[in-house]
């Protein structure tokens, strides 16, 4: 895992300063404190820090062919090199060194850019092709690793964070309003956007060609799934999604530096820690808990499935007062604002785990990819809901808009309804109606308010979802939309800020390719979810770990806190009319969504968290602001007293 940046001057072709190159990686030590290097040649310049995984010796970046024709930065890992490189080797390819990014360099010689459909990993990567004056920049299928690029006047300007991009230039970015109505919608913004205007990130599977004075982005990965020419028998699809679970687990493992997992109390860490026991172990555990006056404390239930399956657990504790104290930090790392309230669990687990260990597996991917959440229930059987006759959904749903709070089951109730696949599948991520979020908005901020942006963003997927059912198609949004933009990104970030590498072996193409194959029977049947995944987990685990209940740091830990006292920090952000938030939105629905929420009629803690998210992030980007301004300042004031 590293960090990679660059700048291409494609149109006029003036050659890049390298003080700009070494600026932008500096602003990336924490992603590579073992290693850095350059690449500058006339119209591009490369950066690169490293955090050294595999190859301790021979991995330095950037990396280039013997005839150096090819020149490659990778963030990220392959997990299939070793098969690729055999297949090169093959071929008549020479490798120089044992690591993985080499295999890139050759493939590519070999595929051009089709050798991305070639590799099996997370990546973030740049190709300089020298002969061709080409530039190839590319996030993976999953969309593990981030890229994000700017386009301005004929100069592409990228990297692994926004801060690189922000430090090639003192250029103040503005907000986005249509990227942060998005955010207020959905708690995270979905690619191809960022929240300022003109940085944008490249969507999952997507890359970013830029040659002959032009650039055109492209997805890469169009993967179309098609159900089994023969329907899966039970015992048949349990055996064949363990084997791709226990491959996966085989490759994620590989590597030169100490490995350890980030252990919940659920089933998904809990499988993935009895599969990791295959290949050895035992393994250092690390969880994360708040206290026995939280319902949702999951520390007890990890240090027990430690204890069963042999693992070294090593607990982290947070209370509530550390949550508030340290939420300006963790928005800072995380660069553009999610409203998602395990972010904090995720920074405290990372920091810990990093005094031990330099790679940990997540079990992030089961839910989304097997339909764990009560809104895949929802979709798996809206259609029974729209085959009912009109006059009793309309009762139904009289009865639902009137029950105190309960705002989930009321947007359920109304997303199922929409006939139009995509619009409905977008109400179903929605936390809020377009209308309430878009009444947020000061006057005239948003340029459009037709509420039907994510949408748009979705269309290029459409062939993909030819052959899904309904659950699968909305499962296969969330695996391109929601899971990368929102817990992935936030999970590389914040793992990221103290130099640990975050790994998703559920999350291996193979795996993901075979699910989306499945007909919905195998991820809901008789109303229980995530079915198959369950069976896969009765070969390891004890029944009274599968039959735990499902946890999670959310809902009723920052509910109790945004209903506390007003005397309280985070209320105190939404009453504060000097917020900066309120530069954007107005202080009167913002007022109205808190009292609603404080009085009990309403359930708006979800909401209510991403506004006290972006006004964290307003005040963070300010503040950012204001020591690029000066640190630039003195720079000048340098160059002049050097003249």
């Amino acid at each position: 895992m590293c960090g990679i940046c660059g700048q291409y001057n494609f149109i006029r072709n003036e050659p890049v300063e390298p003080d700009t190159i070494r600026r932008m990686t500096q602003t990336m030590v924490h992603r590579g404190p073992d290693d850095e290097g350059y690449f500058i040649s006339g119209p591009v310049g490369l950066g690169f820090r490293r955090l050294s995984i595999i190859d301790l010796a021979g991995g330095h970046q950037p990396m280039s062919d013997a005839e150096e024709s090819v020149w490659v930065i990778l963030n990220g890992e392959i997990y299939n090199f070793k098969e690729l490189r055999t297949e090169l080797e093959e071929r008549g390819h020479r490798f120089r060194t044992n690591s993985d990014t080499e295999v890139i360099i050759h493939g590519y010689k070999e595929w051009g850019a089709e050798v991305l459909n070639h590799l099996n990993g997370m990546f973030g990567l740049a190709i300089w092709d020298v002969t061709n004056h080409r530039l190839v920049v590319a996030r993976d299928a999953m969309g593990i690793k981030l890229i994000y690029y700017r386009i301005a006047n004929g100069q592409l300007t990228f990297g692994s964070e926004i801060r690189p991009i922000l430090a090639s230039e003192s250029s103040k970015p503005e907000v986005d309003p249509v990227a942060l109505n998005l955010f207020l919608r959905f708690r995270y913004t979905p690619s191809p956007l960022t929240i300022f205007q003109g940085i944008r990130k490249l969507a999952p599977g997507t890359m970013l060609i830029v040659e002959a004075g032009q650039y055109r982005e492209e997805r890469w990965y169009n993967y179309t799934p098609t159900p089994f020419s023969s329907p899966k028998e039970d015992e048949e699809a349990t055996h064949e999604l363990l084997e791709l679970y226990r491959a996966a687990v085989r490759r994620h493992l590989l590597s030169d530096v100490p490995v350890g997992i980030l252990l919940s109390g659920g089933l998904d860490s809990g499988l993935l820690l009895a599969l990791m026991n295959e290949q050895g172990g035992p393994w250092p555990a690390y969880s994360l808990g708040y206290g026995k006056s939280f319902e949702d404390d999951e520390l007890t239930d990890a240090a027990e499935t430690a204890k069963i399956l042999g693992a070294r657990h090593v607990p982290v504790k947070l209370d509530r007062a550390e949550f508030e104290r340290s939420l300006p930090k963790i928005v800072a790392c995380l660069e553009e604002p999610i409203a998602a309230s395990s972010i904090v669990p995720m920074y405290f687990v990372s920091q810990r785990a990093r005094q031990d260990v330099k790679v940990a597996l997540i079990g992030q991917g089961p839910d989304e990819l097997f339909g764990g959440y009560k809104r895949h229930l929802g979709v798996h059987y809206g259609d029974w809901w729209r085959w009912l006759p009109t006059v009793i959904r309309s009762s139904v749903s009289f009865v639902v808009d009137r029950l105190p709070r309960n705002e989930t089951l009321k947007r359920g109730v109304s997303s199922l309804g929409t006939l139009d696949r995509m619009k409905r599948y977008q109400d179903v991520f929605s936390l809020a109606p377009a209308g309430v979020i878009d009444g947020l908005f000061r006057g005239d901020i948003l340029p459009n308010r037709n509420g039907h942006e994510l949408v748009n963003y979705w269309h290029s997927l459409i062939p993909q979802m030819a052959h899904t059912d309904e659950l699968g198609g909305f499962q296969l949004l969330e695996v391109r939309s929601s899971l990368p933009d929102e817990l992935l990104m936030y999970a590389d970030k914040l793992s990221m800020a103290h130099s640990l590498e975050v790994r998703v072996p559920y999350l291996d193409r193979t795996v993901v390719e075979y699910v989306q194959r499945l007909a919905a029977g195998f991820k809901v049947r008789n109303g229980s979810r995530k079915w198959l995944h369950r069976r896969v987990c009765e070969n390891y685990l004890p029944p009274r770990i599968l039959k735990r209940k499902k946890r999670g740091f959310a809902a009723n830990v920052v509910d109790g806190w945004l209903r506390s006292s007003m005397q309280d920090q985070l209320p105190e952000l939404l009453l504060d009319e000097n917020s900066l938030m309120f530069g954007l939105l107005s202080p009167k629905p913002v007022r109205r969504l808190l009292e609603g929420h404080q009085s009990g009629r309403q359930d708006n803690h979800k909401l209510l968290f991403s506004l006290v998210m972006i006004e964290h992030w307003l005040r963070g980007a300010q503040a950012r602001q204001e020591r690029l301004t000066s640190a630039s300042t003195a720079r000048n004031a340098r160059v002049r007293l050097a003249s």
